[in-house]
This record gives structure tokens, sequence and C-alpha cells, in this order.
């Protein structure tokens, strides 16, 4: 069947003639068709014409619309940098520092002035140093590289110089032969420390992938479920909950364990009061008698002699003769808020395995979106759960207790010599003691239980100071028991290198050392060199593998890399005290807490406030509440203030970064300028809770 031809526009036609269609096949018939006229092109130009005016229209409403949108943003940021400059402003002229702070101080005063003059003495001199080599720019010297400085020493003719010249010509040559070689010795063996540190990180992050890859957890056996669910055999457990003047907190935790799902003849609650306000201490009072009163199996306990602080405040809790009669002992902080399967969740990891000692579960929060504070502590308790912790009670069956959200076999405390008062990191303790005794780890990374973050840095940094000084406290005291110990070598090596070592003491070491002293240095004595990578590619790289385990925090890995690098300062200062045993080692300064609670815990508090409470409870609970109000009325109202060692180091990297513009160093330049101003904002107090 041939196929129909067309013959549109053909030869020897034009506009308004007809055009006839010819179609091969005979049993189609001849079809005339019309070309189109004039006048159809002017209506349809004309059509075309107001389409392109009405997309005209619409492109400068779009334009108008994003010009508003961008007037909008930058009035926006203009009046963040305002209200930026007034807090700033205010903040100085309060005058507020922590050298003037009538809070506790974790830090011992001689050792905190020294190391703050160290590096205010910095700070002049690279003050010095900038301007010297300003002036020696602006007189050709910087050709941008310290070899042709020396050969323009060593060619160009004596006479002719300066005092200036010769002065900077003898302070090239004290640079060459005596600043530069050590300055670099010292930036080599940190440069190694951090590559080691790296791997290490890069060696757990690969274990947790294996974990994930292979779906690896902690299973309980089948027999222990069926006991619980079936059978009915509930072990007995003991929950302790240690507080001291945590007013804002106690009712969400006393409230979350005593609505533990577990039999009420199987568990009984101590809530341990080291509180030494009185009001407190009738708070959590008339709190415990309100769920006795409901039923619920709980003491309270009050010290009179507070020695040892939680360590001491758990030792007594211990001590009572009726505790023979429990199994395990779950401990929760004043913060925390086990959900009410917490127990049946945990408990069955004990069965049949006899030399399990701590089932630990990880942390949630219910601030991490508070402020830019909270997310960063978020982003980095992520990766300890997660990564950490994880990695480690998989494959070596050993990690450091947490203090709180865990579960410990009471044998496995009484044969590790139980609580002991003699650092301030009693939870590590007694996890390095029941390992050398050989008691195994669990880690279940999908039990959470919920807390809340400090929210200010006051708080944070004071945390974080005896964080990483009792490890080193603990270290020199238990490495003689370590070496001695009955375990394999490779668990001495784990122990003594990997767990403090290098993740207690040299992390904090060269990560103060190398980017807070060595990397502005070197921008002064550029023979000594840092290269590229170390200052950026590995530390971005390290910080992309951190925040793996919270994908959503992405778009703050700048912010946690610099913020890391901040925090070196508040560590460093903690590892040394530790490490010689200063008085600030032995400090214990609770955490400040502002009791955020989730949406469940609120309406389990307003449920079982509506069941119960008699009227001469609430008589006493309203004089309660009315004697804390006039106490805190009475007490110095709360500031923010300026840390001084922050600003001394970020004003000495601003510096250094001002001089790396004379060498042209992009990369150096750019970390320098950044870092400062994250150094900045945190000794302005301007990255957590605003108060003033």
């Amino acid at each position: 069947m041939a196929l129909p031809s067309f013959n549109w526009w053909g030869k020897g036609s034009h506009k308004g003639t007809p055009v006839v269609v010819t179609m091969e096949n005979p049993n189609w018939s001849m079809v005339e068709l019309e070309a189109p006229s004039e006048s159809d092109f002017q209506t349809s130009t004309v059509t075309q014409e107001k389409a392109r005016g009405k997309n005209a229209k619409q492109l400068t409403w779009v334009l108008l619309l994003k010009a508003h949108r961008a007037a909008g943003c930058l009035t926006s940021v203009a009046s963040t940098l305002f209200s930026l400059g007034s807090t700033v402003r205010r903040r100085v002229i309060s005058g507020r520092t922590d050298n003037n702070d009538s809070t506790p101080s974790t830090e011992n005063k001689t050792v905190k002035t020294r190391f703050y003059n160290c590096i205010k003495a910095f700070l002049w001199l690279s003050l010095l140093l900038l301007g010297f080599e300003i002036a020696a720019y602006f007189k050709g010297w910087h050709f941008g590289a310290p070899k042709l400085q020396l050969q323009y020493i060593f060619t160009a003719p004596f006479g002719v110089r300066d005092l200036f010249d010769g002065l900077y010509t003898r302070w090239v040559l004290i640079r060459v032969g005596y600043l530069a070689p050590p300055l670099q010795f010292l930036g080599n063996v940190c440069i190694i420390l951090f590559i080691v540190q790296s791997l290490d990180r890069l060696v757990l992050c690969l274990g947790c992938f294996w974990i994930r890859f292979k779906k690896i957890k902690p299973i309980p056996k089948e027999d222990a479920i069926i006991d619980l669910e079936e059978n009915g055999f509930f072990p007995m457990v003991l929950v302790q909950i240690p507080m001291c003047n945590e007013k804002e907190v106690y009712q969400q935790s006393i409230a979350a364990v005593c609505n533990l799902d577990w039999p009420k003849s199987k568990i009984l609650i101590q809530v341990l009061d080291d509180s030494d306000e009185p009001a407190t201490q009738l708070l959590i009072k008339e709190e415990v008698h309100k769920w006795q009163q409901d039923g619920a199996r709980i003491v309270y306990r009050h010290r009179v002699i507070r020695d040892g602080y939680k360590a001491g405040n758990l030792k007594s809790g211990m001590s009572y003769g009726y505790v023979k009669e429990y199994e395990f002992v779950a401990i929760f902080d004043a913060d925390f808020q086990p959900a009410p399967d917490f127990l049946k969740r945990t408990i069955p990891h004990f069965k049949d395995n006899e030399d399990v000692g701590l089932v630990q579960a990880r942390w949630s929060f219910v601030n991490k979106d508070e402020n830019l504070l909270t997310r960063l502590q978020n982003v980095n308790l992520s990766f300890h759960f997660e990564v950490e912790q994880q990695v480690n009670g998989v494959f070596i069956n050993f990690f450091g207790f947490n203090g709180t959200a865990g579960v410990w076999r009471i044998k496995a405390l009484e044969e590790s010599g139980g609580w002991l008062e003699r650092t301030t990191v009693e939870d590590m303790d007694i996890a390095v003691r029941a390992h050398l005794h050989g008691w195994k780890f669990v880690f279940l990374n999908d039990v959470e239980c919920q807390c809340e973050l400090p929210e200010s840095y006051e708080a944070y940094r004071k945390q974080q100071h005896r964080w990483h000084s009792g490890p080193m406290q603990l270290f020199c005291l238990c490495l003689p028991d370590i070496i001695r110990a009955k375990i394999s070598m490779w668990k001495k090596f784990n122990m003594i290198f990997l767990f403090f070592l290098l993740r207690k003491l040299i992390l904090p070491f060269y990560s103060f050392t190398l980017f807070c002293i060595i990397l502005p240095m070197t921008m002064f004595i550029p023979e000594a060199e840092l290269p590229a990578w170390v200052v950026c590619y590995i530390p971005a790289t390290m910080s992309f593998l951190n925040i793996l385990p919270t994908p959503k925090s992405f778009p703050f890995i700048v912010p946690y890399l610099l913020f890391e690098n901040t925090m070196s300062v508040t560590k460093f200062n903690a590892m040394i005290s530790g490490l010689f045993q200063l008085g600030s080692a032995y400090e214990w300064v609770v955490t400040k807490k502002s009791g955020r609670s989730s949406e469940g815990d609120l309406v389990s508090l307003v449920e079982k406030e509506t069941k119960q409470q008699s009227s001469e409870s609430e008589r006493n609970l309203d004089e309660t509440k009315t004697n804390i109000v006039r106490e805190q009325k009475s007490r110095q109202k709360k500031h923010n203030r300026m840390y001084t060692k922050e600003l001394a180091l970020a004003f000495l990297l601003l510096t250094a970064s001002a001089r790396s513009l004379l060498s042209a160093q992009g990369i150096h330049f750019y970390f320098l300028l950044f870092q400062g101003i994250s150094f900045l904002l945190v000794g302005l107090d301007l990255i957590g809770e605003q108060v003033l």
C-alpha cells in the first residue's frame, strides 16, 4: 500500500491561493485545503505580541518579588547585626568576665592566671611582630618566600641598609637559625599525632559502617524475653536518682522513673538528695511523698555529711541492708527521663550472660535545637554514642560508663570495689576497674533515654572541664593496676593508648597546640610551615565523619569544626590540671539545668497531679515554692560574661590572619580569620543562652 504524498506550499504557490493535496492511494478522496490568509497572519502577530507583553509583566513581577525578598533579607541581616552590636556593647560596658565570676570555679586560680598570662604574652608579641612585618613589607622585604628574603640578605650590599634593615636582617637570621627549627619540629610532632588520631577516628567510622551494613546489634536471648512476657519472672531492681540542688528537673525524673513498667514489688526507687538548699530539700521530699501515696515504692535519702560528690552519694545509697535483696541497679541523673519500657529492654541482656556487668543506653536530647551551642553538642555526643561507644561495645565489650541511663549488675559493682571518691569521673573509674576484673559491657544504640544539654556556655565549659580533667587524674591512679591486671596485651594496649592517651590526652593537646599556637606562630616565622592539607583538608574530612550520625546537622559542619578547636583551650587546660593533680581536678560543679521536658512527660505529670495531692500537701508545696521564689529574688541575677582566654586567643588569631595577608597564604588566612571570629564569639558569650 503506497503512502500518501503531500504537496504543501509547492512551486508556484503563493499566500492566499488554495493548495491541493494529492494522495496516491486511490481509495482516498481528494481533499482541498486553504492556505492561511493575510488576516490570519495579522491576528497571530497580535496574539503573540499580547503574550509577549503578558510574559514581560510576569517577569517584572517576579523580579520585583525577588527584589522585595532580597531587601527583606538585607533588612533582617542589618537588624541582626545591629542587635549583635548592641549585645556586644552592653557586655563590654558591663565588664563582667570569668575572672570576677562569683560562682564556684572549676579551675585553679594560680594555673588559670598563668595560662592566661602566657596567652596574653603571645598576643602582645604577635602584635609587635605584626607591626614590624608591616613596616618591612612596605620597605620591600617580602617577596613571597623566605628563601628570597635570605637571598636578598646575603646579596645586597650592607652599606645601603639603614637601621631598620639591619634590625630586620638580624630578626630573619634569628628566625632561621633558632626559632624555626624547634617550631617546625613541634609542628611535625603534632602533625603525626593528628594523623594517628584521625586514623583512629576513621577506623571507628568504618566499624560503625560495618555494624550498619551487617545489621549487628545486641539481642537478648529468647528465654529471657519469655520469662518477662509469659512467665512473669522479674528480677529485683534498685533504681537510684542522685541529685544536688536540681529543683528545675526533679519532678520530671521522679515521675518518669515511677512510671517504669515493672512490678512494684520488684522495684525500689532511691532518691539520693545531696541538696544543701533547705527549700529544694522540702520540694523533693514533697514529691517523693506524693508518689508514695500513689503506691510507688520510693524512698528519700539525704546525707548529713556530703563527702565524695556523686560517688559518695551513690556509695551511701548502696550501704543500706535491703540492697542485698536486689540483683541489679539502674542509675538516672536528675534530668534523665527513661521510657516506661526501659527496664524491659535492658534487663533481658543479663539473662544467661553471667559475665555481662553493664548494659548502657544512649542519650537523646529534648533541647538539641534550642540554640547553636546545643546543636553542636548534639553532633559531638551523637558521634560519641553511635560510633565510639557502639563500636567498642560490639567489638571489644568495653567503653566508659556514662554515669547514667545504665543498668549495673550489683555483683559486678561489689567485685570491682564499689564507688570510689578518688576522682570526679566516678563512672569511668568503676568501668575501668570492672573491665580489669573481666566484666563485659553491652551498649544498646536503639534504647534511648531523654535528657537535656547545657544551654549556656558557662555550664558547658564547666562540664567539659570536669570531663577532661577527671580522665587524666584517673589514668595516673589506674596505670599501675592496668599493667598488673591479668588481661590480654591487646586489652592493655587499648586501655592505655587508645582509651586514655589518644582520646583523652593527645586529642586536646594537639588541637590546642597545633591550631591555636603553632599555626599563628608560623605566620610570623614563615620558615616553619604547616601544609594546607593539615590546616584544611584533614580537619574538614574529620568534621564530615563526625557529622554523619546526624545528617540533619550537615549545615553546621563548619561551625562545628571551628567550635571544637575553640573548646580545645578549655580541654587542654583541664587535661593539664588532671595530669598534674592540680586543685581544679578535684572540684565538682553540678551542670545547670533548665528543666525542659518532652510533651509526654508534661502530660504524665499533669495526670498524676490531678489524681492526688491532698489539701495539706498542696499548702506545704505552695509555701515551699514561695520560699524558693524569695530565695531566687534575693540572689544575684544571672548574667552573660566575657571569657578572657578565649578573647586573647581571638585577637592572637586575627593578628596572625592579618600577617598571613602579607604572604598571600589563602587557606591559612581564611582558617585563621574564621577561627579568630569563632574565639571572639565564644569569648563574648554569644553562642549559648543569652541572659543579658
